[in-house]
């Protein structure tokens, strides 16, 4: 019979993506003790605007989610309720795994990267599906894993749960990433597509906000703020660089009209919003921009809210992964897979 040790987690965030993993670990809390030898068992949820739990013995998930479908909000009768500041309870909970999924900050990548600090400070392995901190301190919270022998996982940051960093590390075993390209904005190639089918930027824009892919405030995406902090994220992990969100060139779809998308059609092409990274002598580069894609190429076939990401590298040429449209149920498998990912090596 396998020896069974408990394990506990600090949530930080509660959106959609926090809530589906919390459901995940329900259904799942049974199957990955069986598999792994780990009882899970969340000590923190933290959030912003809805209140925080703490409990040592480990929070009632389900009856957190109930509070949130019904109240919008934690109860404050909850026996569990706190006010405390996240970082206070980083600190409280002694927790053995940090799960950082707070709001992204374009501007400097804070609070998460003060949480994540905490985390390590403090002995805390981190998963985490917040774009900032790697845009802004990857290479500094990577020494700061590694110097405190510690994990620090973070599959979900570019492409929901698609395996990006995981096919690197794990299965492109000695191979130098070159370059990489890729549609990652699902939001801006959502409304390329419809402007494809005859609505303005505003009305497509509209559009995207209805079915829940655009912010009230959509400029991160059609500005190309968000493809540029993936586009750092991905240069910064795969590629060695120290980029920001402000380093990379980055031009968004504001300027691009109705006539512009009819004549890339009349020559049977479309513009699509691309991420590039690449090396300029021993500089890496990053850059977001529209782009006009050949009919026949594979770039001009990721519609809707799919994304498409190629690697070039030095020994296997061209790998191409296709994501398609994703659901929220992708990004909370993302989390799912590193925290599995993390028990694997707790076991070794």
């Amino acid at each position: 019979m396998m020896h069974k040790r408990k394990l506990n987690i600090c949530l930080i965030g509660f959106g959609n993506a926090g809530k589906e993993f919390c459901s995940l670990l329900i259904n799942k809390r049974e199957h990955i003790l069986e598999l792994t030898g780990f009882d899970l068992e969340i000590r923190v949820i933290a959030t912003k605007t809805k209140g925080s739990l703490i409990n040592m013995q480990g929070i009632d998930l389900q009856k957190a989610l109930d509070e949130i479908d019904l109240l919008g909000r934690f109860d404050k009768k909850n026996l569990s309720f706190t006010q405390c500041s996240s970082l206070d309870l980083i600190q409280q909970s002694k927790a053995d795994i940090l799960i950082e999924l707070s709001t992204l900050s374009i501007a400097d990548g804070q609070p998460a990267i003060k949480h994540i600090e905490t985390a390590f400070q403090n002995g805390s392995h981190v998963i985490t599906a917040n774009k900032g901190p790697l845009a802004w301190a990857y290479s500094k919270l990577k020494d700061m894993s590694q110097n405190n022998n510690l994990q620090f996982l973070h599959e979900t940051t570019v492409m929901d749960g698609a395996p990006v960093f995981n096919l690197v590390k794990e299965t492109l075993l000695g191979c130098t990433i070159l370059s990489f390209k890729g549609i990652l904005n699902s939001t801006t190639n959502f409304v390329l597509e419809q402007m494809e089918k005859g609505y303005s930027l505003d009305q497509s824009i509209k559009e995207a906000q209805s079915k829940g892919f655009a912010e009230a405030d959509p400029s991160l995406d059609i500005d190309g703020w968000d493809a540029a902090t993936k586009t750092a994220v991905l240069a910064n992990v795969l590629m060695g660089a120290n980029l920001t969100p402000m380093d990379i060139d980055r031009t968004g779809i504001s300027h691009i009209t109705l006539d512009d998308v009819f004549s890339a059609k009349e020559k049977n092409k479309k513009i699509k919003l691309v991420c590039e990274g690449f090396m300029d002598g021993t500089t890496v580069i990053g850059k977001v921009h529209p782009v006009l894609i050949d009919g026949t190429d594979i770039f001009s076939n990721i519609d809707g809210t799919s994304s498409i990401l190629t690697l070039r590298s030095d020994l296997m040429a061209s790998i191409s992964m296709v994501e398609q449209n994703p659901k929220i149920q992708q990004t909370a498998y993302g989390i799912y897979s590193d925290l599995l990912t993390l028990l694997k090596h707790l076991r070794t």
